[in-house]
């Protein structure tokens, strides 16, 4: 199951909340050259968690869900181009657990 929320996907993946860039965030940005992480693990709804640097804009993207980020794609980091991959495993963001399922379950569906 797929939610979207805040320009971007979200999918659950076992206990794990995955963020993606969506096909339609990837054309409202361009082509991204630059890639920035946030640090705080612990993030609370509308907490930014990267900012991205792109041909058409710069973009602060915020979490549409409270909880932990467990992993980050830390390879766009030196690679910022992936994002713009169709792929999901390269077009990912961050990866949250502790995340309070009837909040997920509320984000529209995909």
């Amino acid at each position: 199951m797929a939610k979207l929320a805040n320009y971007i996907k979200v999918e659950k993946e076992g206990n794990q909340y995955v963020y993606y860039m969506t096909p339609e965030l990837q054309d409202d940005v361009g082509t991204v050259g630059y890639v920035e992480f946030m640090s705080p693990d612990k993030v609370e709804k509308n907490d930014e968690i990267v900012s991205i640097e792109a041909s058409k804009t710069v973009l602060d993207v915020q979490s549409p869900l409270a909880g932990t980020i467990v992993e980050r794609n830390t390879k766009a980091e030196d690679e910022p181009a992936i994002l713009n991959s169709e792929k999901p495993e390269d077009n990912w963001l961050v990866k949250l657990e502790d995340v309070d399922e009837d909040a997920f379950n509320a984000l529209p569906e995909a």
